[in-house]
Formats: C-alpha cells, sequence, structure tokens
C-alpha cells in the first residue's frame, strides 16, 4: 500500500476474499477471512483510496450438484440458500463489501466464456482426453504419486475416483517458468514468504496441463455458444477463479475493470495452489496484469482440535458474535494468530482478551480520562501545554503510530495490533507515574490538564488506527472525545501530528464490561452444541453418527513399536516409537502404563490413527494415537491377529 505520507493522491485498491463454496454454512475460518479483507478495505477507504471489496460465492461443481441431490433440492434452489445465509451473515456483521458475487450471476457466466474463447483463439487451450484420479470433494485431478495409499485425495484424505473422459486442457506446463520468474521477480506476492517457498518448489517440480472442462456433470459455466460443444462445462476452478475480474465487469461491462490489479487476494492455505499458480497463469494467458499479493492464512482448531460436526465443536461465528460481542471477536480474531500460522479457537482465551487487551488498557484508560476530566476540569481537554511537559510520551506514541501501516498491508496484523496497544501502555503508564491527584494538590493544573490532553490525543490516535478493527467501538471512542473517525481526521490526526482541539469529554457507558468466565462460556458451549450436535443424528447410546467419507478420513496403520519408555512424572503415558514403515516413526503418547510396562511392548504391534494433527502432552509432542478397548475388566490394545508390515492400512 503507498504511503499516503509520500504521496497524496487518491489510489485505486482492489481487495478480494475468496468465494465460498455453497456445500455448507459459514464456520470461524470464513469469517476469519472477511474481517480481514473488511478491515483493509475500512483503512484504504480511510486514508482516501478509491477502494473496491469482492466477497461471494462459489456454486458451481459437481460436489454442489451431489450436495442437493442428497438433500432432495434442486440446484439452484439449494445454491439460493446457501448463498442467502453467506450474504445475510456478512450482513448482520457489517461487512463492507461493495459486491457480493455469485457464479451462478449472468454476468460471471459471461464473463467467464469470454475469458475461454480468447484463452482457446491463442492457442492456450486444446481439446484431448483425460484419465486420472478425481477428488469430488476437492474438484481436482491428483497424479497417483500424489495419493494416499494409491487411492485417497492428500489434501481432504477422501477415497478419489479413476475418471476417463474428453476434456479441454489448458497450456499449464507452457507457463512454468514465467511463473517462476514471477515469484523471483516478487518477493511478496505471496505473503508469508514461507508460502511463496512452498509454492516456487511445487511448480519447479514440473507442471501438467491442467484439464479445465468436464463431461460427468452439467452444473457449471458452458463453453462459449459459437464453440458448439454443449457437453461441457467449464472446470470449476476455472469459473470460480475469473469471478476476480467477472466482477469488474470483465467480458461484458467493463466499467470498472480500472481497479484491477488486485491489491490484496486473501485466501486460505488450502487454496493456495489453485490462486499462486492456476490463476497467475490464466491472468499471463489473459495478458492480464498480475496481483500485488495472495495472503494465505492457516486454520482454526478449537482448544487444540480439528473441528468437526461428529466432536460438536465447529464455532459458529455468530453464536460467538452474539455472546460475546461481534467487534471483540473481530478483534480476537485478527489479535489472537499471527498470519499464515494455525489459530486456535478457545473461549478463555477470547475472555482474556476482552477482560485484558480490550477492558483492562483500552476500556479502562477512556474511564480514566472521563473520571479525570470530569473531576477536575469539568470534563474539558486542551491541549496547548501538552508540548511543554510531555513531549517525550508524546514523540513515543507518534512512533508507535508510525509503524503501523506497513504491518497491516505485509498480513501482519497481529503485530499491527500488538504496536498499536504500545501508546495505551504510555498513556496508563504516565498516569500512574505522574498521578494527576498529585499534581492537583500541589496546584500545578497546567501538568495536569497537560495529562489528561496525553491521554485523549493518545485515545484518538489509537481509536483511528483501530477503526479498520472495530468501528464501531472507535466511533464511539471519537464521539467522547468530540471528534469522528474520516479520512480528515485520519490526515489531521495521523499524518499531520495535530493535537486535538479544545473539547468536553463526553460521557459514555463503559466499552467492555467485565465478562463473567464461567457463565458464559457454559451458555455457548451448551448453544454450539445442541445446534451442532442435533439428537436425531446420534444413535440411542448418544455416539454421533458420521457418513462413510467422514470414517474414511481416517488413516488407520499398523505399526511396530520399537521404542517404549515412562513419562518422568506422569501416572499414565508411555512415551512410544512406533515404526510405521518406509523410515516413517512417530512419537506417540499413550495412557496405557497401568495396563503395560515399557519392556513388554517392544517389537509388537499396534493400530495406529496415522492421520492425526501433532499435540503436546506434558510439554512432549505426540504424533499419532494407538487404539485399545476399555472396559470393567481393564485395558487391552488393539493388535493385529497376525503380524503385518509396518504400514499396512487398516480398512
Amino acid at each position: 500500500m503507498p504511503n499516503p505520507k509520500e504521496n497524496s493522491s487518491c489510489h485505486k485498491v482492489y481487495i478480494t476474499t475468496p468465494i465460498y463454496y455453497v456445500n455448507d454454512v459459514a464456520h470461524i475460518g470464513h469469517a476469519y477471512t472477511t474481517v480481514i479483507a473488511d478491515a483493509l478495505a475500512i483503512y484504504s477507504r480511510m486514508v482516501g483510496h478509491d477502494t473496491f471489496f469482492l466477497t461471494g460465492t462459489d456454486e458451481h461443481g459437481q460436489k454442489i450438484q451431489e450436495a442437493a441431490k442428497s438433500r432432495g433440492k434442486n440446484t439452484q434452489e439449494y445454491a439460493d440458500k446457501i448463498s442467502g445465509k453467506f450474504k445475510g451473515l456478512w450482513d448482520d456483521f457489517g461487512i463492507s463489501y461493495d459486491k457480493f458475487i455469485r457464479t451462478t450471476d449472468q454476468e460471471h457466466k459471461e464473463g467467464v466464456q469470454y475469458a475461454f474463447a480468447k484463452m482457446f483463439d491463442k492457442g492456450d487451450i486444446y481439446k484431448d482426453v483425460y484419465k486420472g484420479h478425481y477428488c469430488i470433494s476437492c474438484e481436482t485431478f491428483f497424479p497417483k504419486i500424489q495419493l494416499v495409499d494409491d487411492e485417497f485425495c492428500p489434501e481432504c484424505g477422501k477415497s478419489t475416483s479413476i475418471v476417463e473422459e474428453e476434456s479441454y486442457f489448458f497450456r499449464l506446463s507452457d507457463y512454468q517458468d514465467k511463473l517462476l520468474q514471477w515469484y523471483k521477480d516478487n518477493p511478496d506476492c505471496i505473503l508469508p514468504r514461507s508460502k511463496r517457498n512452498e509454492v516456487i518448489r511445487f511448480v519447479e517440480s514440473g507442471l501438467e496441463d491442467l484439464s479445465v472442462t468436464r463431461t460427468s456433470f452439467n452444473w457449471g459455466v458452458h463453453l462459449p455458444e459459437h464453440m458448439n460443444d454443449p457437453k461441457h462445462v467449464m472446470y470449476v476452478w476455472l469459473d470460480a477463479l475469473m469471478n476476480y475480474l467477472t466482477a469488474l465487469g470483465y467480458g461484458t461491462d467493463e466499467a470498472k475493470i480500472e481497479q484491477w490489479p488486485a491489491r490484496v487476494h486473501l485466501i486460505g492455505k488450502d487454496i493456495l495452489r489453485f490462486h499462486a499458480i492456476y490463476w497467475p497463469a490464466f491472468l499471463m494467458s489473459l495478458e492480464m496484469p498480475l496481483p500485488k499479493h495472495i495472503a494465505a492464512h492457516g486454520w482454526w482448531t478449537r482448544n487444540g482440535e480439528k473441528m468437526s460436526k461428529s466432536k460438536g465443536n465447529v464455532v459458529d461465528p455468530k453464536e460467538v458474535a452474539d455472546a460475546y460481542g461481534l467487534e471483540n471477536f473481530r478483534y480476537f480474531m485478527l489479535r489472537e494468530v499471527p498470519f499464515g500460522g494455525d489459530g486456535d479457537f478457545s473461549q478463555r482465551a477470547l475472555i482474556d482478551r476482552i477482560n485484558s487487551d480490550l477492558g483492562n488498557d483500552l476500556g479502562n484508560l477512556l474511564n480514566r480520562l472521563i473520571g479525570m476530566s470530569s473531576k477536575y476540569f469539568a470534563g474539558v481537554v486542551e491541549s496547548d501545554m501538552l508540548k511543554k511537559y510531555y513531549k517525550v510520551e508524546l514523540e513515543n506514541m507518534q512512533n508507535s503510530i508510525s509503524k503501523l501501516e506497513p504491518l497491516l498491508f505485509e498480513m501482519q496484523i497481529h503485530k499491527y495490533l500488538e504496536e498499536l496497544w504500545r501508546p495505551l501502555s504510555i498513556a496508563n503508564k504516565a498516569i500512574d507515574q505522574y498521578q494527576p491527584w498529585t499534581l492537583m494538590k500541589e496546584g500545578r493544573e497546567d501538568e495536569a490538564m497537560a495529562l489528561n490532553a496525553l491521554v485523549a490525543n493518545i485515545l484518538a490516535n489509537v481509536a483511528i488506527m483501530l477503526h479498520p478493527i472495530m468501528p464501531k467501538t472507535t466511533d464511539s471512542i471519537a464521539t467522547a472525545l468530540g471528534f469522528r473517525v474520516s479520512q480528515e481526521s485520519y490526515r489531521n490526526i495521523i499524518q499531520d501530528n495535530k493535537l486535538l482541539n479544545k473539547f468536553t469529554v463526553e460521557k459514555i457507558p463503559p466499552l467492555f464490561p467485565r465478562i463473567e468466565e464461567v457463565v458464559l462460556v457454559e451458555k455457548i458451549e451448551a448453544e454450539i452444541k445442541k445446534k451442532l450436535e442435533p439428537q436425531e443424528n446420534k444413535t440411542d447410546e448418544g455416539i454421533a453418527i458420521i457418513g462413510i467419507d467422514q470414517f474414511f478420513q481416517t488413516a488407520l496403520k499398523i505399526g511396530t513399536i520399537i521404542q517404549a519408555e515412562e513419562v518422568p512424572k506422569s501416572k499414565k503415558l508411555l512415551l512410544l516409537q512406533v515404526d510405521l514403515g518406509d523410515g516413517d516413526v512417530r512419537q506417540v503418547l499413550s495412557g496405557i502404563k497401568e495396563w503395560y510396562s515399557a519392556e513388554e511392548l517392544i517389537d509388537t504391534q499396534v493400530c495406529l490413527v496415522a492421520n492425526l494433527k501433532p499435540a503436546k502432552l506434558m510439554g512432549i509432542k505426540s504424533e499419532g494415537m494407538v487404539l485399545a478397548a476399555k472396559d470393567e475388566d481393564g485395558l487391552v490394545l488393539v493388535r493385529p491377529e497376525k503380524a503385518k508390515k509396518p504400514g499396512t492400512t487398516v480398512s
């Protein structure tokens, strides 16, 4: 993002979320992406840039067609319903998008057909026959070498199927060198940079031409009519990625096309390959400029566990926002997790952020200002003597504020908020150090007023820069301080370092009432469990019913225990080294010490859940789980009847 201090002219800024797939309802990952994009858009408008913010839904493909069929729904009606839920949630959240696109929009379809024809006429698309392993869930073909156990999708773990059909292909292989050159010339084109390195390694391993049409289903964008090939529909990823251009009128009415290229494509890391390889190659073929940044964030877990409906631990963003406050939730998501890393949703962590960061540091500071001003100066604040008495504190605050913008657009949003909190520490420390009540007793009223002004001006700076994350909260703070967050106040207070004019503090209710942890934790746990784990999806014994696809996501393998030892200070745990063959040795913690000694387990075989996310117990990493059965007579390990080769799949 160009620095407004260097160039005051208006810049065009285009920010996008991925378009969300309508096979399910919105979850915390969708909310996280959308809130980040919203924050960037609000900031861009605040600094005066011509900003266009796009979000929407991806509604084509075999997975959608089958999801609708399984529910007895017409495909379009099903897509309408789920898309409406996404749009309704973003509207409830006050997301400031400029356009909500749907891939079933007629203008989008026409734009995609226009792009397909252009690439075909250029010779970048040709017709052939494809045979390969296809994952319906990921809408992707995978070479056999990438499959798990020669069958399962390396991305989602579901079973693939052999598909052989006539297809049109995009000459992706022709763009391998051009892509590598783009990555080299633009070190920040993919953020964080570690993700860029992953993409480079993938491309260097060799790119094959990409199948871009299907004939096995018909729910999608058909080829241009003049091509006279009606049985083909476009590959869902070609269709979906083009939304970033068709939303600006590409191929239809290009009135907004000057907004291109995108400043930031915000995505989840699971769709990085499509955005960082396929999308720039398509753009190169269309001779369109490439995006400035493709920013990939991590996944969210809950209390250290992967979220799933069967566990009843999926985080519904609406439930959390209703229980804890939408803007508190926005702050938590953006502050809690370094961008690019996986984040863990913990209600305890959320409550701590609200009570500590927001309540103690920010809300209490405003309360102190209101109290001091009202008690000593009838609510009036004047900044005339501020630089005389507190110049150092003022300059330290301004120094922190000046560091913020690069952090925001480099996707270091947690550091942005961390740095933004430093001025609050300066203000709180100044009150404790200089003690306005002492200054007033000693007749040093000018110093006391200057201290009030220091606090007020720090709060004003923080409110403006916090506005993209918590717009309604910061509007309330600005109202209390006698100004309005706007392009003008940004220019005056942030760019030009002007101090607040004389004003009378407006008393407002406390912004962040302290949350009583136990009451709300219990309440929201019950609400989420009730909503996401309905009784009709359980057996009479209360066991959650899962589908066969969910079962096959679990990778069970035979392993040989080659080393076992007791864990110090633990009454239950043994530390096992389990050989799964081909050099894959897993370190596994197992609570079986009461029934097995370490010595008797060595060289025996167990059944291991091999695709669990690694976790830490007592500070020790565990990379799987051994299966066991337990009743009133004790516990026994689940073992193969006869010795099997380590790594053998249990099915």
